[in-house]
């Protein structure tokens, strides 16, 4: 079926629709990834955004429920240049078109993704909408002229605290705060043996606290982090308490925390090849990241807050770690789920810390 994906400033792709015809506007942002689609799908931190692959064939190996980084597609549209069905790979259990379709998520292909691509990096993210008939254009404008992105964290977090126990136990315990947490990001954990106690985003200090964890996670998640005022407030308190490691969302909570600001970038750095320098070791990693807002270095007390990691292409703080404190984060998703796993040390620092300090 003909549809078209109409941006908030007038333009509109046509191409042919796929997955369940249920149009959701969204911001319209872009993926580098070559692999990973259905991680990107069923990342939380894509919540409420329609997501463009820029790699040109999308779907060849299928989908697998072990890929799912969440229960469900989080993302509201995928747009691709060439959707495949016949998909082949040994893993595979069903087609990129029967998951969306399955789970009510539309997609669009055939669009130019090189040209939409550009605009987004020329003029910043864009709402959007993907829609079947053109006279639905009219209707379409209107709801873009009123979208709004807030609240998205209250969204995906965890209704009621769990517990999720590892196979072989290292005596260790984390508290979660779940603001959208990636499935990958916990096994990273529970595979080192650490018993975890996930919490829901709004979750009090002293209820964090109530399980006498070793060191607390701070995880990732949508939206921007200056309206989480709230949150800023607990993690405030938590700091100086329990060893901290702040991932993405995390990583923009703490800077909020340490009195710092953040920034909305252009267009976000999202995808599995981002270089990004490791001052403390002096060397260079490959990152996935999945970001919009980035800590404005400026904003940090130099004297108590050391930058780390640095964005290679463009400058951005990518990482920081209190001079004082056992408190440390990173912008990027060092679990990868997708894409390289140069940073899963990172994890072992955390835990390594927990150690310390227990």
């Amino acid at each position: 079926m003909k549809g078209f994906l109409v941006l908030k400033d007038g333009s509109r792709y046509e191409g042919e629709l796929f997955g369940a015809l249920f149009s959701r506007v969204g911001e319209v942002v872009f993926n580098t990834s070559m692999t990973g689609y259905q991680e990107v799908l069923t990342d939380p931190s894509y919540f409420g955004q329609i997501v463009v692959m820029t790699y040109p064939l999308i779907g060849n190996y299928g989908v697998h429920p072990d890929d799912e980084q969440s229960e469900r597609p989080m993302v509201r549209g995928m747009i691709v240049r060439e959707k495949v069905d016949d998909y082949s790979h040994w893993r595979g259990n069903e087609s990129l078109d029967a998951y969306m379709t399955r789970h009510g998520i539309i997609g669009i292909s055939g669009i130019d993704t090189r040209a939409l691509t550009r605009k987004l990096r020329s003029q910043g993210t864009l709402p959007g909408i993907i829609v079947s008939e053109v006279s639905d254009l009219d209707e379409a404008q209107a709801l873009l002229a009123g979208y709004d992105i807030k609240g998205y964290v209250d969204e995906v977090t965890t209704k009621k605290p769990y517990v999720i126990k590892p196979k072989k136990a290292s005596g260790l315990r984390a508290a979660v705060m779940d603001f959208g947490i990636k499935r990958g990001i916990l096994k990273s954990l529970v595979a080192r043996g650490v018993e975890l106690h996930v919490f829901p985003a709004r979750a009090t200090a002293e209820e964090i606290l109530s399980c006498s964890p070793d060191g607390i996670l701070l995880s990732n998640g949508p939206g921007d982090p200056s309206e989480l005022g709230e949150i800023v407030e607990v993690v405030k308190s938590l700091i100086g308490k329990k060893p901290i490691f702040g991932i993405c969302l995390g990583h923009q909570i703490l800077t909020h925390a340490f009195g710092g600001k953040t920034e909305k970038l252009v267009y976000g750095h999202r995808g599995g090849n981002h270089p990004v320098k490791d001052l403390i070791h002096n060397h260079i990693v490959i990152t996935a990241q999945n970001h919009g807002y980035v800590t404005v270095a400026s904003s940090l007390d130099a004297s108590q807050i050391e930058i780390t990691h640095i964005n290679v292409n463009d400058g951005s703080v990518e990482g920081m770690r209190h001079k004082h404190l056992p408190v440390f984060s990173v912008q990027y998703h060092p679990e990868a789920s997708p894409g390289p796993r140069d940073s899963d040390l990172l994890f072992d620092q955390f835990v390594t810390m927990m150690k310390e300090a227990k």
